[in-house]
């Protein structure tokens, strides 16, 4: 078959390039960009005289044919056409004849790639943003019941202060909440049209890149043809803030696992989100977090492999950029993945509120509220505050019971310094009430936060899609 750009070319192209040329069978994915794209395209060459009104339907209804073929699956993708834009374009000039050959006046795939693969990004940007606002939705639901179930705050893997689980959820929220900031900001910044830029310095057509622009939904048309169509700082930009939002589910996962563990028992995960052993018949694996937690290394790869192909390229369109894209679909196809899946995981799982309670009796939690109340009622300096309570400490322990447990008269036998009331600020309750600060873990705090983050969200659903009723 005779190729689009075969021209001065005396012999055809061997079959071992075609397989490493070719793009097709990756690139397909963006055929309903290349569709809008070439719809936008011809509309254009209508409006600066290239088209007549029928030429322009003509290759509208064409295009439109096209897709419906590939909707249905009835399109047959070959190698030899190298790309899904000379696919599309060949198919349209069998299609409705010499009229398919006007469409590409004015273009060339260097800014028609460009455009397809951006409009691809940005579309799936928005997708990946409204899986994030439902997921920190769900996050919320929970953390609203339970504001008042008392857990383990722990730093070092090591129990610390008490804290309610409403408050741990709304930690994992306030992370999701950043990824939704990033997104938003990425869309801002690369929503511009490189359509129309041409090969690399513009063309002497005079193309209306501001009605491309408005056509295809951008704000703006991008300023210089030659960085527009070597430009893939919205590729990285998307695999960043995908990796950023894997390292945050994997944290979460982490948790997950930890806390389904026997040592736990925070927590039983869903028989719809676990997995048994092949040999041993009492088990209940937590396969979904624990690939929720290596599918980050995933996307991970997919940032560092585009940026290795980026660094040493010269300006313009190189080749090497046609091995942007595979990674970029791979990481947004796991992504939205990770994200339905958590959050079906999170909504269906069982929460074992006593177990988290009796768990924050162990390790002395409320130990620093007794630091503090030395400071505050007996005037006593935290240093030495510090010290009589480890002395407090070690009496609990050798007595085998949490430091919550001592009764009054016991905690003041340790030093004549401890003043009575010292007993009702060492209840978990207070301990974790008394945490009232901005950002604290008592009740009214993390209710404000939860408050805050579901706002939040339904500003940013309304922003996103636009319907008040989000």
């Amino acid at each position: 078959m005779a190729k689009l750009w075969g021209g001065r070319f005396e012999l055809d192209s061997s079959a071992l390039l075609e397989e490493f040329n070719a793009s097709i069978f990756f690139d397909k994915q963006l055929w309903r960009e290349d569709i809008q794209g070439s719809k936008a395209h011809a509309k254009m060459l209508h409006k600066i005289g290239i088209l007549s009104e029928k030429e322009l339907q003509d290759i509208v209804n064409g295009l439109d044919c096209i897709a419906q073929r590939i909707e249905r699956g009835e399109f047959v993708f070959s190698a030899s056409d190298e790309d899904i834009h000379m696919a599309i374009e060949s198919a349209l000039t069998a299609l409705i004849g010499d009229v398919g050959k006007k469409l590409h006046t004015a273009r060339s795939r260097n800014d028609q790639v460009a455009v397809d693969f951006r409009l691809y990004v940005l579309r799936y940007n928005k997708e990946i943003t409204k899986l994030l606002l439902e997921l920190m939705e769900s996050i919320l639901a929970i953390a609203k019941t339970h504001t008042h179930t008392i857990m383990p705050g722990m730093t070092h893997l090591q129990h610390a202060q008490p804290i309610n689980f409403g408050f741990a959820l709304v930690a994992w929220a306030c992370n999701f909440k950043r990824d939704v900031e990033r997104l938003f900001s990425d869309y801002t910044r690369n929503n511009k049209c490189p359509l129309g830029s041409g090969a690399l310095a513009g063309t002497p057509y005079n193309n209306d890149r501001i009605f491309l622009a408005k056509e295809l939904g951008f704000d703006e048309p991008t300023l210089n043809a030659m960085d527009s169509v070597s430009d893939r700082d919205f590729a990285l930009d998307m695999l960043y803030s995908l990796s950023m939002v894997m390292m945050h589910i994997s944290r979460v996962a982490e948790e997950l696992v930890l806390w389904s563990s026997s040592e736990f028992k925070f927590i039983s995960l869903s028989d719809e989100y676990a997995t048994g052993s092949s040999i041993m018949p009492q088990k209940k694996n937590p396969d979904v977090p624990e690939l929720l937690r290596g599918k980050s290394g995933r996307v991970y790869g997919a940032l560092m492999g585009l940026l290795c192909v980026m660094k040493g390229l010269p300006f313009a369109y190189n080749k090497d950029t046609q091995e942007d894209k595979e990674g970029v679909f791979d990481a947004i196809k796991n992504v939205v993945l990770c994200l339905r899946i958590c959050k079906e995981c999170l909504k269906t799982m069982s929460i074992h509120t006593e177990n988290m309670y009796k768990m924050a009796k162990i390790g002395h939690l409320s130990a620093t509220d007794l630091a503090d109340f030395l400071v505050r009622e007996c005037n006593v300096a935290f240093r030495d505050a510090h010290h009589i309570t480890g002395q407090v400490v070690a009496y609990a322990e050798s007595k085998g019971v949490d430091i919550s447990d001592l009764s009054e008269e016991e905690i003041m036998s340790v030093d004549s310094r401890i003043r009575q009331g010292v007993k009702s600020v060492l209840c978990l309750e207070s301990s974790m009430n008394a945490r009232n600060s901005l950002g604290g873990t008592a009740i009214m705090q993390t209710s404000a936060q939860i408050e805050t983050l579901t706002s939040f969200v339904r500003e940013q659903m309304v922003h996103l899609t636009g319907d008040k009723d989000e």
